[in-house]
């Protein structure tokens, strides 16, 4: 067994790195290559019917049926150009994954013969059986109906041969079976709330976005390692064993030189990301061995969540073309920090303004500190929920060990701004909101430019934290659909 273990263990030092194929231009010209954007609609629908449903996207205007079959023509038209055979509404149920059922564009055309066809009825609505999918004892077994529904503010886009549309999971008689219906009635009623509190300080504002960049960790292990644990291949995580000879005491991996047959993986998973919009934008070694992340450039909350998604089962399929196996066990081994995946949450309104960004004004700085209060304040009366929302069996192994934030909700503000609320009640007008921008600072090394330092520092403890203009959650799990804590907290602070 030994030496069977030696033999493995050997072999898997010996592969060489997947020669990744790289295109031959910029990122910029392959973005989104398979994704039914704005520039695709553009081309592939009618003007009017193209204004209508950018009017339904930015203004969340009610989606009307009668342009769908003008929209499905121009998706398929779309998607056969591309060698697209079936479509499916992809959906977010209960499960922490993805589901999906493929239907081929074919139909009976009378004659003997098969004609491919994808009517508006088609994209708008379907009908997925609901009974086997998790929904919290709503329903009896034996309810069997539910429909997904297209979900227009996310984009279309194409894996392999299938046009995979984004879609909301309801039951018979309404009732949210999915992470994505309540997280688009989050998103709203927040909105709304936030618009009501902007009109004391810009009237013109019209909606308020939330915003989502996310940091997904995760651990890499050799296949042929990965196969001969078995407690790794039914669990995800270690259950027997010791500590390995290099272990985490120095933290010498962390922001580490990416190990050649990793960066290939990496290489590999960005650019297929980037065809399909995912707009990456970091990679590094985290802390543990064998641990790395992965982040992009911030979103709206919607896109950002199903990105996130759709990264997840990127991973993995990638990870096995390199020979690696992706844990997104939030605590796959003992003695090491588990995987996280922060959650950094903003807010915006329409016409630019951060709302939890420090102006230059007094009444910009009333704004911003009106803002923080009310998080703040839905965060403190609605703790309970928060830490519901991110809880697993998976995730309490991680919370609250090494650099992990505790199980107990918190926030962080700094110093900087502690000292500006506790000054409110007891301050004259004029100096109340006088806040300070960022601070320079000079180092004893004449070739080093002036630093700027941030009105906060970030920390390592706190589950919520300031960290500048946004807060970071960061009690989410590695393998969490993060629309479950994004639901509750955009409804606290709501």
């Amino acid at each position: 067994m030994a030496n069977l273990r030696f033999e493995v263990v050997a072999e898997a030092f010996k592969k060489r790195p997947v020669e990744v194929e790289v295109p031959k231009v910029r990122p910029s010209e392959y973005f989104a290559k398979y994704v039914f954007n704005r520039q695709k609609m553009y081309k592939y629908l009618p003007s009017d019917v193209y204004e209508k449903l950018i009017d339904v996207i930015d203004n969340g205007n009610r989606l009307d049926r009668s342009i769908a079959d003008a929209v499905a023509a121009g998706m398929k038209l779309w998607a056969e150009e591309n060698g697209v055979t079936h479509y499916t509404h992809w959906f977010q149920p209960l499960t922490e994954g993805t589901a999906e059922k493929h239907d081929a564009f074919v139909e009976h055309d009378g004659k003997g013969g098969m004609i491919e066809e994808f009517s508006g009825k088609l994209l708008v609505q379907q009908e997925p059986d609901a009974s086997s999918f998790p929904n919290g004892g709503i329903r009896n077994t034996f309810e069997a109906r539910g429909y997904s529904a297209w979900d227009p503010t996310s984009p279309v886009f194409i894996i392999d041969d299938t046009l995979c549309i984004p879609t909301i999971f309801i039951s018979y008689t309404g009732e949210a079976l999915d992470y994505k219906a309540p997280l688009l009635r989050s998103l709203h009623t927040l909105s709304e709330a936030a618009t009501e509190v902007c009109h004391y300080f810009y009237p013109q504002v019209k909606k308020v976005q939330t915003n989502l960049g996310w940091e997904q960790e995760y651990f890499l292990v050799d296949e042929s390692l990965y196969s001969a644990r078995p407690d790794l291949m039914l669990t995800g995580r270690t259950l027997m064993g010791h500590d390995s000879a290099k272990n985490q005491q120095m933290d010498d991996h962390y922001f580490g030189t990416i190990p050649e047959r990793v960066q290939a993986f990496m290489k590999d998973l960005e650019i297929q990301a980037l065809e399909l919009g995912i707009p990456c934008k970091t990679r590094h070694n985290e802390v543990a061995p064998n641990q790395f992340e992965l982040a992009p450039i911030y979103e709206e909350c919607n896109l950002a969540v199903d990105h996130n998604m759709l990264l997840m089962s990127l991973m993995k399929r990638v990870a096995h073309k390199h020979s690696f196996r992706v844990l997104l066990h939030e605590k796959p081994f003992a003695g090491v920090n588990g995987s996280g995946k922060h959650n950094n949450w903003s807010l915006c309104t329409d016409t630019g303004v951060l709302l939890h960004a420090a102006g230059k004004t007094p009444e910009d700085n009333l704004r911003f500190v009106v803002f923080i209060v009310e998080t703040l304040m839905g965060v403190y009366k609605h703790n309970g929920l928060l830490k519901a929302s991110i809880m697993s069996a998976t995730n309490a192994h991680r919370l609250g060990a090494n650099e992990a934030p505790p199980a107990i909700i918190s926030s962080f503000l700094g110093k900087q701004l502690t000292d500006l609320l506790d000054h409110i009640e007891k301050a004259d007008k004029e100096e109340l909101f006088a806040l300070a921008g960022k601070k320079g600072m000079e180092l004893d090394i004449p070739e080093i430019p002036e630093l700027m330092i941030d009105n906060t520092d970030r920390n390592r403890t706190s589950p919520f934290a300031f960290t500048g203009n946004r807060f970071e959650f960061r009690a989410v799990g590695s393998e969490a659909n993060c629309a479950s804590s994004l639901i509750v907290l955009n409804a606290a602070v709501a």
